[in-house]
C-alpha cells in the first residue's frame, strides 16, 4: 500500500472480517435486519494459529507484525529474503511445498509475475488442511479462481477474502456471491491520510531522482538505489553487454537444462559501490530475449535461479586487474556452463563498454562493444580477417571494422563489426564462428 509501513482501511477490514471467522458481515445484515441471534455467528480464535505469509516485503512483514498481536503463528516463504531476517521479524521461512500443509490461514504479499499466476491452485488447495482460509489483496491471478471455487463449494476452503480479481469489475459473480467468500473493491490507498502520503512520497521522489539521489521504498531491488546515477549507467551498460556477450558464446536459450556458474570479479578501490548494479544487470543481458514479459534488474535474480544460473560475486579492492591494459577499475565475467569455460574482462571507464580480454586473447586498446558483431576464434597462426571481409561482403554486409587480439600460444579471437544484422552460416576455413552478438 502507498503512503508508509501502514495497511490501509481496506485491507484491515478484508483481512480482519476472514480471520475472524467471517461472521461480521452476516451478523452485520442479521443486525440490521433486526435478528439478533448470536448462536448463528459462530467464529474461531486467531490465537495458536498458523498463518502463511508468501511474500515477505514491506506489507508481508507488517501483516506477520499485527497478526502475531493476536497470538498467531506466522511462517512464510519469500525468494529473495534470506531466512535469519525473517526470523528476526518472528517468521519461519519455509519452502513453499512445507508452508501448505501447516497453514490454517493463507495471504498473499506478491507481484503478478508468470511464476505467481495460479500460485495457489487445485494442487495447493488440496496439500492443505481442510477448512484453510485464504486471504488474497495483492493481485488478481494469484488464486486460480475457478479452483477456489471449488474448494469452497467442496470444504477444502473454509472462506476467503478477495479485493482483487483476474477480471476487474468481476462480470461472473459466482465467486463473490459465494456465502463464505468477503469481497471488496482493490482499496488499498482509498484513504484520505494514504492518498495525501502517496501524493508527497511521488513528488519526493521525482525531486530526488531528478537530483541524483538515491531512490528508496523498493525493498527487493537494492541495485535500483544508484541505477540513476550518470556516472555509474556505463557500468551498467558492461555489465550487461557482457552478459550478453557470455549468453551467445555459451549457446544459452530457453531450452537450456544445463545449470550454469556466474562468478563476477570487481577489481579497483572504487568498484564497491557497483556490488549491487552489475550482478543483476549481467543477467539481464544473458536473459534478454528469452522471458516472456521481459527482464530487468528487479526480476532478473530470480528468473535465473529459475533457469538453475547461480551467481556468485568477490571484490578485489586494491588490486589490479589480470589484464594490465585495462583501467585500474574492471569488470571480470567468468560464465562455466557443462565443460565450457569463457572469461570476459572489460570496463567502462572511458564512458563506453569496453572488453580488454577474451579467454586470456587481449585487445591492449580495447574493443567497444556495440551494435552488430560476430566473434571468431582461430589458431594463431592463422589469419583469416581478408577471408571473413569476403564471406560479409558476399552477404552485402557493410564491415565498419575488423579487430583481431594478440594471440596467446592457443588461439587468437578476431571480431567483425557490421551496419546491420548479418548471418553468417558457412564455415570459414581456420576459424570457428563463436557469437554473433546484436547489443
Amino acid at each position: 500500500t502507498p503512503g508508509g509501513n501502514t495497511l490501509s482501511a481496506a485491507e484491515h477490514t478484508v483481512c480482519h472480517d476472514v480471520f475472524h471467522g467471517s461472521t461480521h458481515p452476516p451478523g452485520q445484515c442479521g443486525t440490521q435486519g433486526r435478528h439478533l441471534d448470536r448462536k448463528t455467528y459462530l467464529g474461531s480464535e486467531l490465537h495458536g494459529k498458523t498463518l502463511a505469509i508468501v511474500g515477505l516485503g514491506r506489507i508481508g512483514r507488517e501483516v506477520a507484525k499485527r497478526m502475531q498481536a493476536f497470538g498467531m503463528i506466522t511462517i512464510g516463504y519469500d525468494p529473495i529474503i534470506p531466512k535469519e531476517a525473517a526470523a528476526e521479524w518472528g517468521v519461519e521461512s519455509l519452502p513453499l511445498k512445507e508452508v501448505w500443509p501447516r497453514a490454517d490461514y493463507i495471504t498473499v504479499h506478491t507481484p503478478l509475475l508468470p511464476h505467481t499466476r495460479n500460485l495457489i491452485n487445485d494442487t495447493v488447495l488440496a496439500s492443505c488442511k481442510k477448512g484453510v482460509k485464504i486471504v488474497n489483496v495483492a493481485r488478481g491471478g494469484i488464486v486460480d479462481e475457478a479452483a477456489l471455487l471449488k474448494a469452497l463449494q467442496s470444504g477444502q476452503c473454509g472462506g476467503a477474502a478477495l479485493d482483487v480479481f483476474v477480471e476487474e469489475p468481476p462480470t461472473d459473480l459466482t465467486l463473490c456471491s459465494h456465502p463464505k467468500v468477503i469481497c471488496t473493491p482493490h482499496l488499498g490507498a482509498n484513504t484520505v491520510e494514504a492518498q495525501h502520503r502517496v501524493a508527497c512520497e511521488m513528488a519526493t521522489q521525482l525531486a530526488d531522482m531528478v537530483k541524483g539521489k538515491p531512490l528508496v521504498g523498493v525493498v527487493n531491488a537494492p541495485a535500483l538505489t544508484n541505477a540513476t546515477n550518470e556516472s555509474l549507467k556505463p557500468w551498467i551498460e558492461l555489465a550487461q553487454a557482457l552478459g550478453c556477450l557470455a549468453k551467445h558464446l555459451t549457446q544459452l536459450n530457453k531450452e537450456n537444462t544445463t545449470p550454469i556458474k556466474v562468478c563476477l570479479d570487481l577489481y579497483g578501490d572504487d568498484m564497491d559501490r557497483m556490488k549491487d548494479l552489475v550482478g543483476p544487470a549481467v543477467l539481464v543481458g544473458m536473459l534478454r530475449g528469452m522471458t516472456p514479459n521481459g527482464i530487468n534488474m528487479v526480476n532478473a535474480p530470480l528468473l535465473a535461479k529459475e533457469r538453475d544460473i547461480t551467481l556468485s560475486l568477490t571484490s578485489h579492492s586494491h588490486q589490479m586487474p589480470p589484464v594490465p591494459a585495462a583501467a585500474p577499475d574492471a569488470l571480470q565475467v567468468r560464465v562455466v556452463k557443462g565443460n565450457s569455460t569463457h572469461i570476459l574482462l572489460g570496463n567502462a571507464a572511458s564512458g563506453q563498454a569496453t572488453l580488454y580480454s577474451l579467454d586470456g586473447c587481449v585487445w591492449e586498446s580495447g574493443l567497444t562493444l556495440g551494435r552488430n558483431m560476430l566473434f571468431f576464434s582461430a589458431a594463431p597462426s592463422v589469419s583469416p580477417l581478408a577471408t571473413i571481409a569476403t564471406q560479409l561482403e558476399d552477404r552485402q554486409a557493410a564491415v565498419t571494422s575488423l579487430l583481431s587480439s594478440a594471440p596467446t600460444d592457443k588461439e587468437m579471437w578476431h571480431v567483425a563489426r557490421t551496419e546491420a544484422t548479418v548471418s553468417l552460416r558457412q564455415a570459414i576455413p581456420g576459424t570457428r564462428l563463436m557469437a554473433q552478438v546484436t547489443f
